[in-house]
């Protein structure tokens, strides 16, 4: 019998899809322009920084002098300081913490700044040291600060001036308003003689936004190939360009706002800051530093749009080609709204202080498929898990798990979040379609049974969110006798809507865009909903009133 012939071999889509990101990543770094700033005399200064601070932020950062020594690398309320200045800096202040205050590899640094100069000296100038660095929320109320500093017990707590600190630890101020004590910029202009290289290189810790409960501790060390991944393809589909000022107004205490900041130093772009959001400013900032890329988070931009078209108007934004959205639900109608107004620039990064960025939407993918964050990072991948661990067809909904080189490696008190198959849980609930996009369709712990159907608040808060008489919306479940729980949906309606008959028009609006049962049994009419620094709402506040 003649052998039967063998056709050729189809590679499975996942390396296909693979090899053609690979390629547009290529092509994304040629036109970012970040081989060109790649000289072959840096090589040898860089290979020396790798091999003295491995795959950390001081690394980054002394790379990023030695690529981009003259262009401008922060601006904020007190001017600009250049790649090389800020290093000089930051190796100045090193030098300090380690003689005067006795700052060694494994120490551990509290930072608790908000968006400014001294956020990214205080990180860079403790890594070079190989000591630990834990973000500290800005926001945490004073018992909250006293008990997270008593609980991690840092070596010395580098703090804003505006915060009081009523814990027994050593400070020193990285913003100063009115204080003469001593601060950053003293150290740096210090004389201490250059410390001892580190035998290893010190975690980055950022604590979980603790919008169900007490915030935990999750540190991090960023794998070269995590990050270069989430860069590729920030290149590749937002089309970022090397050299570009960056707007960033998140927190870079929070996950978004720091490793879009690492992208800045990775990229030798300008990071522009302010210590608070101001959506008039931050369109003010654009022209006036020709930005060509802003972050932020979902609730930015709804005070963006709400300054009007006319406002909007009056600025130049001719540089800005990227708006990155994160850290919390980008709903469809506000999507659609903010593309219609500012151009196909909006892109949404999905992920967690646990996993870094898993997925990225355009703002193609936003329109084709509205509420979708994407597809998976190169590098990273994304399944959707049923009960029994096993993976679900398309269009199923179940446990998100992902996982890549920006995954941590669990809490700092020892526990972790559920993994299977060296992918992480992300405590969503979500499903994929079949051009290979996710959907997240809502947070585990926050499935409402209403008289026996699950209703995911997500899907009734985007319903509610395209009405035109609403700004923000919120839908949670409350106790209920007949039917276990009860929908109710707090709603902070727009200027022209009317107060009196906008709850009755939401709920039938509701009931006819989707099943009756997840139309709300009440809606409440507030001022605005309660949001942490990254926009998140803290559904726990939120009262039947």
């Amino acid at each position: 019998m003649m052998p039967r012939p063998i056709g050729p071999m189809r590679p499975p889509d996942w390396l296909v899809r693979g090899a053609s990101e690979a390629a547009g990543v290529s092509v994304g770094l040629i036109r970012s322009g970040v081989w060109r700033s790649v000289r072959p005399s840096h090589l040898v200064p860089i290979e020396r920084v790798l091999r003295q601070w491995g795959q950390s932020m001081a690394a980054l950062g002394a790379v990023a002098a030695i690529r981009y020594p003259d262009q401008c690398a922060v601006i904020d309320e007190r001017g600009s300081l250049t790649y090389r200045e800020l290093d000089q800096r930051c190796a100045q202040q090193a030098a300090e913490l380690h003689t005067q205050y006795g700052i060694v590899a494994g120490s551990k640094v509290a930072v608790l700044c908000r968006n400014h100069r001294g956020f990214l000296e205080a990180t860079l100038a403790t890594s070079r040291l190989g000591a630990d660095v834990l973000f500290v929320n800005t926001e945490f109320a004073a018992p909250q600060l006293k008990a997270v500093l008593e609980k991690h017990r840092p070596d010395l707590l580098i703090h804003d001036e505006e915060f009081a600190i009523d814990a027994e630890v050593p400070t020193l101020l990285a913003w100063k308003d009115h204080s003469s004590a001593v601060g950053l910029d003293e150290l740096a202009s210090g004389s201490a003689p250059p410390p001892p290289a580190p035998d290893k290189p010190g975690h980055i810790t950022i604590l979980t936004s603790g919008t169900t409960g007490t915030p935990k501790a999750a540190p991090r060390a960023p794998t070269a190939a995590g990050l270069i991944g989430l860069t590729a393809s920030m290149l590749d589909r937002i089309g970022l360009r090397a050299g570009e000022p960056m707007v960033i107004c998140p927190p870079l205490f929070h996950g978004l706002g720091l490793l879009t900041s690492m992208l800045a130093l990775f990229l030798g772009s300008p990071l522009v800051l302010a210590r608070r959001y101001d959506a008039a400013a931050v369109l003010a900032s654009i022209e006036a530093n020709r930005a060509g890329s802003v972050v932020a988070v979902p609730v930015m931009l709804q005070r963006m749009l709400a300054l009007g078209p006319a406002t909007i108007a009056e600025h130049d934004l001719s540089s800005l080609r990227a708006v990155i959205s994160g850290a919390s639900a980008l709903g469809p109608a506000l999507a659609e709204r903010f593309i219609s107004q500012f151009g196909p620039i909006l892109s949404d990064a999905y992920g967690s202080s646990e996993i870094g960025i898993a997925t990225i939407a355009t703002s193609a993918d936003l329109l084709a498929a509205p509420g979708t964050v994407g597809r998976p990072c190169l590098g990273s991948s994304v399944r959707i898990l049923g009960d029994d661990d096993q993976v679900l067809p398309v269009d199923e909904t179940g446990r998100i798990f992902a996982g890549g080189g920006l995954v941590f490696g669990g809490y700092s008190d020892g526990s972790s979040k559920t993994t299977v198959d060296g992918r992480m849980s992300t405590g969503d609930l979500g499903h994929l379609d079949s051009a290979g996009r996710l959907f997240v369709d809502g947070r585990e712990d926050d499935m409402i049974v209403s008289g026996g159907e699950n209703v995911y608040p997500v899907e009734v808060e985007d319903c509610l969110m395209s009405h035109p008489g609403v700004l923000d919306a919120a839908v949670v479940g409350a106790p209920d006798e007949e039917f276990g729980q009860r929908l109710i949906a707090y709603v902070v309606p727009s200027n022209d809507a009317s107060r009196e008959t906008l709850p009755d028009e939401l709920i039938e609006h509701v009931r006819s865009n989707l099943a009756r049962y997840k139309a709300p049994r009440k809606v409440v009419l507030v001022d605005s909903l309660p949001r942490n620094a990254t926009g998140k709402v803290l559904r726990r506040h939120l009262h039947d009133t």
